[in-house]
């Protein structure tokens, strides 16, 4: 080929294309290929399609016996390249077109029944928004001016570390990123802390390498409970976040400042996500009702006793929900949507297979069967274990607190409540052992010394036999506590000292002399220890000074130094 540009094979459909063109002609032709892929046809390996754009008109079909032997499509643009949410599955990619919710809450499936639509995809995974648009919740890090906002519009990705409960909203934010950055030309790769090894993480780093030095192409990695990785495995990410290999998106539950890397956390913006307010539930609530085509009560209609019909006939009555019940839920659910989503499902699907149809009256003065969820109904569909005590949320917090104050205020009954509670709520009795332990040193000190040896010793003995025989035990300490005479003496004397340290200006004063260690001949020369006085020497009592000089005559236990 005299004067001609060297030409380049494309590894997918094998066309021999100038070098320049190349680039270009791989990004059309993998989209063609994931195309292909999603209908279920075979991939362009097999039969080679060419953009009439790269040949200035439609292609002409080769003969079979002209076209070149297929070949498999290079792994390097194919493997671990499920962009979304984790399992291989993108935000825009959830199940065919006609099962996605419409715009505002549109039906899910057109002509069909509820019981139908409730079928197959768990109702919290078919509502996952795709743009930031129809997302509720986090208004303070994902509000209209907000920076994080603005950099997710305009697809300027950082790496991230979204943090936050479960159900509030962490894997659906990857989806969106995902979904906006294919549509970008961006590769985004999903793994699970849960089951990927070391080695898929390398797969995914080296696959992101190879597109960022031929094709010009960004990777972003979003890796599901990233905490769940340890040390080690997190170290594979610094040198490559560093140089914008891969930027990586990491969800988790836990306080990324104790399971992330220091060095990894300095890389990348931790993202505080909080539990959804009681509003952005119901809002994300009634978006779920409309999609199934359930309809909302208000307080002002009237509906009779139940009436036992056939389940079939049921099921393709309207389906009526209490306005009531909704509200419920969002309470309940505390701020997880993932809860309250697969509560309001349960609750629907139980209420059809029972088959129960309810006489509902109209304010207009119409009259209709139709089956009806109520408020007891939505109470059914969760454990009374998420409504009467959650570990990790607030209420964790709360009736810690609570244990806390009553003891302090002498009130025994009300301290084996708030016990009781959390220990029959699922909470660790070693935590409220350990609490229980500097409750003893806070609250009751020097008025009972023997308050810290109980604390330890019930310490001991939920760590020997644990849950349910612990029980008493914890409940021995707690009354002992509440009845115990109360003293903050050390207590606040130990906050004047920390006040002290932190309230003094320039460098603190040095140790006397005469207090400092003299091992060595050398120190003893140069003073140490010179003029102490060893008190067991003495039978009266020894003045010297034992405070800096700065500090002579303070008494940390009467007054409060400014």
């Amino acid at each position: 080929m005299e004067g001609a540009e060297v030409q380049v094979r494309c590894p997918v459909c094998l066309r021999e294309l100038p070098g320049a063109l190349i680039n270009s002609h791989l990004d059309r032709c993998l989209q063609a290929a994931d195309g292909e892929a999603q209908r279920g046809r075979s991939p362009p390996s097999k039969k080679p399609r060419f953009a009439s754009a790269e040949q200035g008109g439609e292609a002409e079909e080769q003969p079979e016996e002209a076209r070149p032997a297929a070949a498999p499509v290079f792994s390097l643009f194919h493997k671990g390249q499920s962009p979304g949410a984790p399992g291989g599955r993108s935000g825009t990619g959830r199940g065919d077109a006609a099962e996605r919710p419409e715009e505002g809450g549109g039906p899910t499936l057109r002509g069909a029944n509820v019981a139908q639509r409730l079928e197959g995809q768990p109702l919290a995974d078919r509502l996952r928004p795709d743009t930031l648009r129809d997302y509720v919740g986090q208004e303070r890090v994902l509000g209209a001016h907000t920076l994080l906002r603005s950099l997710l519009e305009s697809h300027e990705i950082p790496s991230l570390i979204l943090w936050g409960p479960p159900g509030c909203g962490k894997t659906t934010l990857a989806h969106i990123i995902a979904s906006s950055s294919k549509k970008k030309g961006m590769r985004f790769v999903t793994l699970s802390a849960t089951s990927a090894k070391t080695n898929d993480v390398r797969d995914v780093i080296s696959q992101a390498q190879n597109e960022k030095r031929l094709f010009k192409r960004k990777t972003i990695l979003f890796i599901d409970e990233i905490h769940r990785f340890n040390k080690s495995q997190q170290d594979t990410f610094l040198p490559h976040v560093e140089c914008g290999t891969v930027t990586l998106i990491g969800a988790t539950t836990e306080n990324p400042s104790f399971q992330v890397n220091a060095a990894l956390l300095s890389r990348c913006r931790v993202i505080v996500l909080e539990k959804l307010s009681v509003e952005a539930m119901e809002a994300i609530l009634l978006r779920a009702v409309k999609s199934l085509g359930v309809q909302v009560l208000g307080q002002g209609n009237q509906h009779s006793s139940s009436a036992t019909g056939d389940s079939n006939e049921s099921s393709e009555l309207p389906v009526y929900v209490e306005e009531k019940a909704l509200s419920t839920l969002a309470y309940l659910c505390d701020g997880d949507a993932r809860t309250g989503l697969n509560g309001l499902q349960l609750a629907v699907q139980a209420r059809l297979a029972a088959g129960k149809t309810t006489l509902l009256s109209f304010t207009e003065g119409r009259s209709v069967d139709g089956v009806l969820i109520t408020e007891e109904h939505i109470k059914e569909g969760l454990q009374r274990s998420h409504i009467l005590y959650d570990r990790a949320g607030e209420e964790h917090y709360n009736c810690i607190s609570a244990l806390h104050k009553s003891m302090r205020g002498s009130d025994e009954n009300a301290s084996l409540y708030w016990l009781a509670r959390m220990l029959e709520g699922g909470e660790d009795p070693l935590y409220v052992a350990r609490r229980l332990v500097r409750f003893a040193s806070e609250d009751i000190g020097l008025a009972d010394p023997l308050a810290l040896t109980q604390a330890v010793a019930a310490y001991q003995g939920c760590h020997f036999i644990g849950m349910p025989e612990c029980e008493v035990i914890l409940a021995q300490c707690v009354v002992y506590f509440a009845r115990a005479p109360k003293s903050i003496e050390v207590y606040r004397a130990y906050g004047n000292v920390k006040e002290c340290l932190r309230m003094h200006t320039g460098p603190l004063p040095p140790v006397p002399l005469h207090l400092r260690n003299a091992p060595t001949r050398l120190m003893k020369d140069l003073g140490y220890g010179k003029g102490y006085k060893y008190n067991p020497m003495y039978k009266e009592p020894v003045e010297q000074d034992y405070l800096p000089e700065e500090l002579k005559g303070t008494d940390f236990f009467k007054e409060r130094r400014t």
